[in-house]
């Protein structure tokens, strides 16, 4: 069995064929998906696609993006919503220095605000970095100094050596999407060789980021396969082994879903 740990399944059900993408994943051996919310304001739908599908939870939480017009400056509107037993993580939040659809300073306190959330409710943080590694590691570090450890994950890891070495001091995990297949993702693929097996997870972040031999296409949770080859590859284990390890690796962070039962 493999987990999608971060999908986007309402962007997804925008084109129409939403039950034929999950009924993909499952035919493809995902046996758990986490559809991530980006915006409060479309928490009800991103929970209800959760609420549809058995083996779908979902996360709370306000993308770098949409920090200026919808960030938050207290935990209190994402720990009352991870009461929901459908939500699973925090985020996705973080800084994003590439795009700056919204201003550093907006980020930052949204990114904090997450963190607290995370910490009160022992959810895990799902962490956007991009264009901005030594902010990311100054903030976290810095609410681990000021109130105590979190866990957590960098989602769709595309940094250096220093990034990832400072998320594994800090505890968290490392979450590799398809972006490790590409032809020119050596630097990546040198980094994530030195990161230990039990602290990787896989993901899609569907619909964007198609693994190859899916690249430039519309992707999808069932397209995980095709990372986890790449990862198994990479770190010179079977294609069995990767599944086992970066699932049991998912449900020791994320507590609060529940395994499938054996057949």
């Amino acid at each position: 069995m493999l987990v999608d740990s971060h999908c986007h399944l309402d962007y997804l059900e925008r084109d129409g064929d939403l039950e034929e993408v999950v009924a993909r994943a499952r035919r493809a051996g995902v046996g758990r998906m986490v559809t991530i919310c980006t915006k409060l304001s479309e928490f009800e739908r991103v929970r209800a696609i959760a609420a549809h599908f058995p083996d779908v939870v979902c996360s709370v939480g306000v993308h770098p993006h949409e920090a200026g017009e919808e960030g938050v400056d207290s935990p209190t509107p994402l720990v009352e919503r991870a009461q929901d037993p459908l939500v699973v993580g925090i985020g996705e939040t973080g800084l994003d220095y590439f795009y700056e659809h919204s201003p550093r300073a907006a980020q930052a306190i949204s990114f904090r605000a997450h963190v607290q959330a995370a910490r009160q409710t022992g959810l895990p943080l799902i962490v956007h970095a991009r264009d901005a590694d030594d902010d990311t590691v100054a903030i976290l570090r810095e609410e681990r100094a000021a109130g105590g450890p979190f866990p957590g994950l960098i989602h769709c890891f595309t940094a250096g050596p220093g990034l990832a070495a400072a998320a594994l001091e800090l505890g968290l995990y490392i979450s590799l999407a398809g972006i490790v297949t590409f032809k020119k993702a050596e630097e990546l693929r040198r980094t994530v060789a030195e990161v230990p097996l039990d602290r990787l997870l896989v993901e899609t972040d569907s619909p964007y980021l198609a693994p190859v031999p899916h690249r430039g296409k519309r992707n999808e949770p069932a397209n995980v396969v095709h990372t986890a080859a790449a990862l198994a590859d990479l770190k010179g284990v079977l294609a069995e082994e990767l599944a086992e390890v970066t699932t049991e690796n998912f449900f020791r962070l994320f507590g609060k879903v529940e395994r499938p039962v054996a057949a």
